[in-house]
């Protein structure tokens, strides 16, 4: 079992290490969804402390998005007041152990990622054709 989670461990660092910058937003949306739901599922069944857990790392996703926006974004703006609100919902839920505001930030995450995912395939493919065309005229 050891060798198998240390299997696990080198695999994620790997890809950590190699992925491009869209593709490590959309890790982060993907641990922010999971850390979210697994902490409504915990108010669910009423394990107040590992929700709490769970919040507090859905939080620190978020803020991290919030640090590392580049400021300057045509969109920065309307994401930092985002991730405030999401940051206030996530508060909200974990202090009154109540899932609705939880469950509408896990929305609005669940949206944003695939947003970000059409976001990295426009720019990919541009890069594709870009390439292409630039290989092409040599």
């Amino acid at each position: 079992m050891a060798m198998n989670y240390a299997n696990q461990n080198k695999y994620l660092e790997t890809s950590i290490q190699t992925a491009t910058p869209a593709q490590l937003l959309i890790m982060l949306y993907d641990g922010a969804i999971r850390f979210c739901r697994s902490a409504i599922e915990a108010v669910n069944q009423k394990k107040y402390e590992e929700a709490h857990n769970f919040f507090v790392r859905t939080q620190d996703i978020v803020m991290e998005f919030a640090i590392t926006l580049d400021k300057k974004a045509p969109m920065a703006e309307q994401l930092l007041s985002l991730y405030d609100y999401f940051i206030f919902r996530l508060t909200e839920a974990n202090t009154q152990k109540v899932v609705e505001p939880a469950q509408e930030v896990l929305a609005h995450l669940m949206e944003l990622k695939e947003t970000w995912i059409q976001a990295a395939r426009q720019t990919s493919s541009q890069g594709a054709a870009t390439t292409t065309s630039y290989s092409q005229s040599r």
